[in-house]
C-alpha cells in the first residue's frame, strides 16, 4: 500500500434534482469512459476550497465563488485509485457561465442526471459521495476492509 494519501475536491454542481458528471478520458482502461463528478487534486499551499473554485473554472468553465461552496461530505477511500484518498465534496448551487468541456484530453463529454437515477456505468467512489450528500452523511470510508 502506498505511503500517503492524496486529497481529492469534488464538484455537485447541483441544478433542480440534477448532478453534472463528466466522462473521463484515462488511459487506464478500468477508468476510462466512467462518469465522474468534476474534480482534481488538492495543491500545495492551496485550501480546500481554492481548489473546487480552481476545478470548477479548470475542468467546466464556470465560475463559483468560495463563499458559495458548501461541504457536503468527506469520503476516506482505498482501492479507488493508486493510493488511498480523503474525497471532500463540495455543492455549489450557484456559479457563473455555462458548464463546458475546457479539458477534452481528460474529458469525453458532459452531462446532467438525475441525482437518483446516475448512469450505470458511474465511478464507484463518485456514486458513493452522491449517495452520501443525498443522505446528509457528512463523513464515510469506501473500500477498506
Amino acid at each position: 500500500m502506498a505511503d500517503r494519501h492524496l486529497i481529492d475536491v469534488h464538484l455537485l454542481l447541483v441544478r433542480d434534482d440534477e448532478v453534472l458528471l463528466s466522462r473521463r478520458r484515462d488511459h487506464n482502461p478500468v477508468f476510462n469512459r466512467l462518469w465522474h463528478l468534476p474534480s482534481g487534486k488538492l495543491d500545495a499551499g492551496e485550501s480546500a476550497l481554492a481548489a473546487a473554485a480552481r476545478e470548477a473554472h479548470e475542468e467546466v468553465g464556470v465560475v463559483v465563488a468560495q463563499a458559495d461552496l458548501r461541504h457536503a461530505h468527506t469520503l476516506h477511500a482505498a482501492r479507488s485509485g493508486v493510493e488511498p484518498r480523503l474525497g471532500l465534496f463540495f455543492e455549489a448551487r450557484r456559479w457563473q457561465g455555462e458548464p463546458e468541456n475546457r479539458e477534452p484530453e481528460k474529458c469525453w463529454e458532459l452531462g446532467w442526471f438525475r441525482l437518483d437515477a446516475l448512469p450505470d456505468d458511474t465511478l464507484d467512489y463518485s456514486v458513493a459521495g452522491i449517495t452520501a450528500y443525498l443522505n446528509r452523511t457528512p463523513f464515510a470510508v469506501y473500500g477498506w476492509d
